[in-house]
Order: C-alpha cells, then sequence, then structure tokens
C-alpha cells in the first residue's frame, strides 16, 4: 500500500471544511457561497482505487441554489460559476481569495441588481450614516 500522507499540500474534509461555506473576495466583501466542488484525479461512477493517490480540487463551484434548495434537484451545470482553486489563498471559517469579486463572473447577478434596481432607489447608492 502506497503512502500518501506524505504529499505536499493540506488534508480537507469537504463537508466539514468547505461546502456551504462563505466566499470572501481580497477586500473581506462577500462573492457567494460554496456550493459544489470540482475535482481532477476521480473519474465519476468509477470505483476508487485504495491505492490511488487523492483527488485534487481543481475548482469552487457556486450558482444561484435556492429554488434547488427548496424544491430538491439540481441546477444544470450551466447556471454553475466556476471559481478555480488557485485564486484561493485561505481556508478557515471562511473561503478567502485573492482576487476582488468585481472580477469573477459569480458575482454579476449581484452587480447587476445593485446597479439596476438598489441604486435607483433613495439612499441606496451609499451606506447610511
Amino acid at each position: 500500500m502506497k503512502d500518501h500522507r506524505r504529499r505536499i499540500g493540506r488534508v480537507l474534509d469537504a463537508h466539514l471544511h468547505l461546502l456551504d461555506r462563505q466566499v470572501l473576495d481580497r477586500d473581506e466583501l462577500p462573492v457567494s457561497t460554496l456550493d459544489d466542488l470540482e475535482l481532477d484525479g476521480i473519474e465519476l461512477g468509477a470505483a476508487i482505487d485504495p491505492d490511488a493517490p487523492p483527488p485534487k480540487i481543481t475548482a469552487i463551484l457556486t450558482g444561484a441554489d435556492l429554488a434547488t434548495r427548496i424544491f430538491g434537484g439540481r441546477p444544470p451545470s450551466s447556471r454553475r460559476m466556476r471559481i478555480p482553486w488557485r485564486l484561493v489563498s485561505e481556508v478557515g471559517t471562511t473561503i478567502r481569495l485573492g482576487v476582488t469579486g468585481d472580477s469573477l463572473d459569480a458575482t454579476w447577478a449581484e452587480r447587476w441588481v445593485s446597479r439596476h434596481i438598489i441604486a435607483r432607489i433613495p439612499g441606496g447608492r451609499h451606506d447610511p450614516e
């Protein structure tokens, strides 16, 4: 049996350390929540060899999942936003990214609502004093 414990990296329990965690950008502004992960080194539906190396996380998948959480099912993969794992700078209570949220497709809906709806509400262009 091969010993994979000596590999460089951190062992994470996806359910415990990652899923449903808030994702923050480098300015500590909320981007989204982590809904799913994209893994490399594991084939869907294939048996996992006990001697195989552990899979690697390649991306965070996020998107509008509210309806599927209420009514069940899975959203289509086209509705998922993909944030490459290489952009993650820290995993703790939250998932922190090394980039600003404005540079990601994952925040387009929030930016659109902010610019086209919230900005039209009196006082919606600034924080209350």
